[in-house]
């Protein structure tokens, strides 16, 4: 069976939300503000004209935004097209009753007296012009804003699975050199390091929109830590420091497993004695702090292989700065005898004391 593409979503905003009824009154309020010092004076009580200009711009301004609200479900259906067109022709007939209803109701007001007939037909003409100039250049704001957040979207994705495609391969080759070295000479050791591999390369296949749980991230880093435990043995030693760790917290697909995997290829292969690695999670409040640590080698060593270390870092960066906006970052600081990679995401979570 066929299944059908899924309709974009409308460039219409959610005007049964309160943020739009919102910025929908301020910018009646606005206008009405605009018509009454546009007025030549002429004696008239501006203050008075202000209060019916606003009454009246605000009846038509939520008459339209209700009846937007409950046509939404119809229009984000339909293609772009079609939605700017019923939604102007809706505005513009809700315009049109409302103000009819506004001439009976308030009289004479805005024309002058005397010229009843001649009023009320300007009075419709001058309503009925204004909400359409109005009408039209919401809606180009509108569709010009929802085409520019899907293209700054798409970029953000397109980016993203460059950088995790890029990311790949370097874990991939180690991980199965590994395996490769221990068929023959430990089976069981090979099939363990291959169910590993084959986790890792679930993640890696998984949707980048998502993300993923924290606690995932660090348990494909636990298996990642198995397959090279067989290459290196008890040269390499991790100490995982993750009390303070809160289950909820996300983060993209293989943040972590690359800069494990640089802490042991930068500071343990290294040394001939091998090292520790620690990993560390600390709670900030609305932050999380993920710091992975490793041995700092003599600097002969370390200058010799600082460029892929610094590829792999700026890698990483690039996804938080795709997946998280400005809210995170990776700052990296070496002292004399470790280095040290941080992370720092945004974690929202509910205050138990509020």
């Amino acid at each position: 069976m066929t299944q059908k593409a899924p309709q974009a979503a409308s460039f219409l905003p959610d005007f049964c939300g309160t943020r739009s009824v919102f910025v929908v009154v301020l910018v009646a309020e606005l206008l009405a503000i605009v018509l009454t010092l546009a007025q030549v004076p002429h004696g008239a009580n501006h203050l008075y004209n202000l209060a019916m200009y606003s009454l009246f711009i605000q009846w038509i301004a939520l008459a339209c935004i209700a009846g937007l609200c409950l046509s939404q479900p119809y229009l984000g259906r339909l293609s772009d097209y079609w939605t700017a067109a019923l939604s102007y022709g809706l505005t513009l007939l809700i315009t049109l009753g409302v103000t009819e209803v506004a001439w009976w109701i308030l009289g004479n007001w805005p024309i002058q007296p005397g010229h009843s007939s001649q009023g009320h037909g300007l009075f419709l003409l001058k309503s009925m012009g204004i909400s359409a100039i109005v009408c039209a250049l919401a809606l180009r704001y509108f569709y010009v804003q929802h085409q520019w957040r899907r293209r700054t979207e798409s970029e953000a994705t397109a980016r993203f699975a460059a950088l995790q495609a890029r990311i790949r391969p370097h874990f991939l080759f180690n991980c199965m050199n590994t395996i490769a070295s221990l068929t023959r000479k430990d089976p069981t050791a090979a099939e363990e390091a291959t169910e590993d591999l084959a986790e890792l390369f679930r993640a890696s296949l998984q949707d980048i929109h998502s993300g993923g749980a924290l606690t995932d991230e660090l348990a494909l880093c636990e298996r990642y830590l198995r397959i090279e435990q067989h290459r290196l043995g008890e040269r390499l030693r991790v100490d995982w420091q993750l009390d303070a760790m809160p289950a909820a917290a996300r983060l993209p697909l293989l943040s972590l497993q690359p800069l494990v995997e640089n802490a042991i290829y930068h500071g343990i292969e290294p040394l001939a004695d091998g090292g520790t690695i620690r990993i560390t999670a600390q709670n900030l409040g609305q932050h999380l702090r993920i710091t992975v640590q490793n041995p700092l080698p003599e600097k002969g060593r370390q200058a010799a292989r600082h460029d892929g270390n610094q590829l792999a870092q700026e890698n990483i960066a690039r996804r938080l700065s795709a997946f998280f906006g400005d809210e995170a970052s990776l700052t990296v600081r070496a002292d004399s005898d470790h280095y040290h990679v941080q992370l720092d995401i945004p974690y929202a979570h509910e205050d138990p004391d509020r």
